[in-house]
Formats: structure tokens, C-alpha cells, sequence
């Protein structure tokens, strides 16, 4: 049996009962002072997190990366991202944790909101913007304190904290401006990658033709529809690979592929390694 990687809405608290308008704010030192300063692999499928490192350390694992971050930093971990955390002892900063129904106070489909949800990221923070969200940060936590309820004050708070994180991204970083038609095909291959499905069942449920949604993807990710759908498949057979029990014969089964040897030369042709160099 394949070991599941660990899913919260509050990292050891298990779900919450319902995702939708779910929001909450704390310091770093609430939670993981009670782990030796460490929050361990983990993933929340129907949440975004964001950490800000306001003064110390922390070492960030998302996904495929471990990276290092000095304050004042944050980070943004898109839903079902696999993450954990070592900070070093006494680092200050918040953690604010967010339903994925947040992304509907996007004003319009190229919003920046929606990818800087959708996609994530870790960077440092200049110190306009570390000001500004820090300061956003104590007032929502000042909320949550009073009231023990969310308001439309917490969440419009929570949007600016969120604009001032996008806002700060260097104009060569900055991120793809969205398109409603892509941010629905990346919906669709989340919902049905592990079928397999051909190009014809996604240009078809985007109401587009192949050619259309190929040269979409190509303007603006540099890739085929084809691309896209394989590189999820190999993430989450990555995220399989490194952070639970199973073998690559496992997770071939896991993820729809009948023949265990064909999903090692996928993975290779995707990733560049053989499964077993990404067992942990």
C-alpha cells in the first residue's frame, strides 16, 4: 500500500470540515515552535498558504525545489503543492492559509491575482513591500483575535497582502498575464491527467480546436498542450517518488500506466532522471 502524503488545512489538524471560504492567519513561532521549528512534508488540496518570513531563516522544500530564504521573504504555495518548512530557531514572520474560492476576488480574467494564486513562488521582499505586508499581516491577526470570525475586513486585507506580494515581483519576473481559456485548461488536465486523455477530449471541452489551443499554449508557456499535460504527470509522480513508500512499479499503477516500463522511459523523457534516482 502506498503511504499518503499528509493533507491539512492547518498543518496537523487534519481537514477542515468545509473548504470553501476558509481563512486564517498566525505566527510562525505558533506552530512550529511546537515541531522544533520544523513543519514537515505535507501538502493542503484545496487551500494556498502563504508564508512571510519577516526576520531569520527559513529553508523551503515546494515540490521539485529546496531553497533557502532570509527575511524579509515569502513565499506562496499553490493548492496540492507538496511543502515543508525548517526555520531557524526564533524566526518571526505569519503564515496565512486560504481557501482556493479566494481566487473568485480576481476583478477580471487577467488579473494577477489568479496566477500568483495558481502558481506560486518564493522570493525576497523589498522593503516597501515588507512594510506594507507585515503591517497587513498584525492587523489580520489582531482580527482573528477579536472577533474569532472572518469578516469582509480579514479577507479585504488578506487581498491587498496579496497584491503587495504580486506587486513586488521584478517586471523581467513578472508573471504571465492570465488567459481565461488557459486557466481552464490547466483545470481540466488537473482534474483528469491521471486518464490519459488525448488532445481531442481538452480543445474539445474548451470548445476550441486543436490547432487553437496548440498555438495558445505555445504563445504563452512556450510549450504544446501535450507538454503541459506530461510535465503534470511527472510532478505528481515525482511528489510519489520522493515523499512516500511506493515503487516506481507502484506508482506507474497509481498514475494509469499499464506497463511499468513505458512509465520509466516517460518519466526519464519528461524529467531527465530514471525513477529510482528521485526515491528519497
Amino acid at each position: 500500500m502506498i503511504e499518503a502524503i499528509p493533507r491539512y488545512a492547518l498543518y496537523g489538524e487534519g481537514m477542515a470540515p468545509t473548504a470553501g471560504g476558509f481563512a486564517h492567519i498566525e505566527t510562525i513561532a505558533e506552530r512550529s515552535a511546537l515541531h522544533d521549528w520544523e513543519i514537515g512534508i505535507h501538502r493542503h488540496d484545496h487551500f494556498v498558504q502563504v508564508l512571510l518570513v519577516e526576520e531569520g531563516h527559513a529553508t523551503i522544500t515546494l515540490d521539485t525545489r529546496t531553497v533557502g530564504l532570509e527575511g524579509p521573504g515569502r513565499v506562496i504555495v499553490p493548492a496540492a503543492a507538496v511543502h515543508g518548512f525548517r526555520f531557524r530557531q526564533g524566526t518571526s514572520g505569519f503564515v496565512l492559509t486560504l481557501s482556493t474560492d479566494f481566487s473568485t476576488r480576481a476583478a477580471e480574467p487577467s488579473d494577477p491575482l489568479l496566477p500568483a494564486l495558481a502558481q506560486g513562488g518564493i522570493a525576497a521582499l523589498s522593503e516597501e513591500a515588507a512594510t506594507r505586508a507585515f503591517w497587513l499581516a498584525r492587523e489580520m491577526l489582531l482580527l482573528q483575535q477579536d472577533w474569532q470570525q472572518h469578516d469582509p475586513l480579514f479577507l479585504s486585507l488578506a487581498e491587498s497582502l496579496i497584491r503587495t506580494l504580486v506587486r513586488d515581483v521584478p517586471a523581467g519576473d513578472a508573471l504571465e498575464r492570465s488567459d481565461r481559456r488557459l486557466d481552464r485548461f490547466r483545470e481540466l488536465v488537473e482534474l483528469h491527467y491521471r486518464q490519459h486523455r488525448d488532445l481531442d477530449f481538452y480543445a474539445g471541452a474548451l470548445g476550441l480546436t486543436r490547432r487553437t489551443l496548440s498555438r495558445l499554449t505555445a504563445a504563452r508557456l512556450g510549450c504544446s498542450p501535450m507538454d503541459l499535460i506530461h510535465r503534470r504527470l511527472a510532478l505528481e509522480a515525482h511528489r510519489l517518488l520522493r515523499y512516500t513508500n511506493a515503487t516506481a512499479t507502484q506508482v506507474a499503477a497509481e498514475l494509469g500506466f499499464e506497463d511499468p516500463s513505458y512509465f520509466s522511459r516517460f518519466y526519464q523523457r519528461v524529467t531527465g532522471r530514471r525513477p529510482s534516482q528521485d526515491k528519497a
